[in-house]
């Protein structure tokens, strides 16, 4: 038995939390919220982002941040990516030497383009970062539908460690030493997931939806290539897995968010009305900058940009991705002859 901190009792901090409490482990549960402690403390559910779900009698929640690091065996940082960098600049005062945080969010920071591992190692430099991603909305996990995760570390004895921790009957849990094309995998895929909602607000049917999820996944294997992740990332769990449900499942809150605004409503309409933090909103513009400093082509990246903080309409940006230039699918296949 391990003793746990979770750090974010959203959907995913709570789905984890009680999945964690399934395996035998000790779980805290903290979060900066007053409301939701009382709420999950009393009611023992949240029930405004994981109705139904049941938090065990016996597991602690908390609103102060040194209760639930102090001396935990590990950490699961699971706030939405906006806040990842002043969440553990908070921590770092308890945060002991080589603790072992595994972020769960998914996001790159505008400002400085760094993944959030990045942050967090920039800001709790004494500690050993890994993440956890992968095709995996807390709905179903907090049902305990079977799922497939990958936790990525810098270290086999790290990665195999916390496999041990989350792994189930219905969690099963894969170990990878690229840590940043997990990342990038987790970012990018929510911006491609608002494309993909898009075109369901825009009535588009599953030969959007395909083309999108492919040709998706190609933009953010050559930009993730570029940068220095490796090809398998992409086309595993965390890549092409994790973009096919978010694009696809009525559990995405990106998707979710590009129905909206293919049905007209503007950026911040949608994202009240999905009541969560949309993720792809915020790593939208790092992803196209990204796209620039490698110089990897990413249309379907530049076209999400533009609807979504340069007014243009949705169905003009299906019209130009279609009407691009003719090209062939992938130039690394040769011909017999010119």
């Amino acid at each position: 038995m391990a003793e746990v901190g979770v750090l974010g009792a959203g959907s995913w901090g709570t789905a984890l939390s009680v999945l964690l409490h399934d395996n035998g482990h000790q779980v805290t549960v903290w979060s900066i919220d007053e409301n939701e402690v009382k709420m999950l403390s009393e009611e023992r559910e949240h029930k405004l982002k994981l109705p139904g779900v049941k938090i065990p009698d016996d597991m602690i929640i908390t609103g102060d941040l040194e209760t639930a690091v102090r001396g935990k065996d590990f950490l699961v940082l699971a706030v939405p990516s906006p806040f990842t960098r002043s969440t553990a600049r908070k921590m770092q005062p308890f945060v002991e030497k080589d603790q072992i945080i595994v972020d769960v969010a998914k996001g790159i920071e505008e400002s400085t383009l760094m993944t959030l591992s990045e942050q967090i190692r920039q800001e709790i430099p004494q500690a050993d970062v890994a993440v956890l991603s992968g095709p995996s909305h807390a709905e179903e996990v907090g049902r305990r539908l079977p799922t497939t995760c990958v936790v990525g570390a810098k270290s086999r004895k790290t990665a195999e460690y916390l496999q041990s921790a989350f792994i189930s009957r219905v969690f099963r849990v894969y170990i990878s030493p690229d840590i940043l094309g997990i990342e990038l995998g987790g970012s990018l895929k929510n911006v491609i997931a608002l494309a993909a909602g898009i075109a369901d607000g825009l009535g588009y049917g599953d030969n959007t939806k395909a083309a999108l999820i492919t040709r998706g996944i190609a933009e953010i294997s050559r930009l993730g290539v570029k940068m220095g992740g490796r090809i398998e990332s992409f086309t595993g769990l965390t890549g092409i897995g994790d973009l096919i449900v978010t694009c696809a499942s009525v559990h995405s809150r990106n998707r979710r968010a590009g129905y909206l605004i293919g049905q007209g409503k503007s950026v911040q309409e949608a994202m009240d009305e999905v009541k969560m933090v949309v993720e792809g909103v915020y790593s939208a513009k790092a992803a196209a900058r990204l796209a620039e400093k490698y110089n990897v082509s990413m249309p379907i990246v530049e076209e999400v940009n533009r609807v979504l903080f340069e007014g243009k309409s949705p169905a003009e940006a299906v019209d130009d991705l279609m009407l691009r230039e003719s090209r062939s699918e992938n130039i690394a296949l040769k011909w017999e002859t010119e």
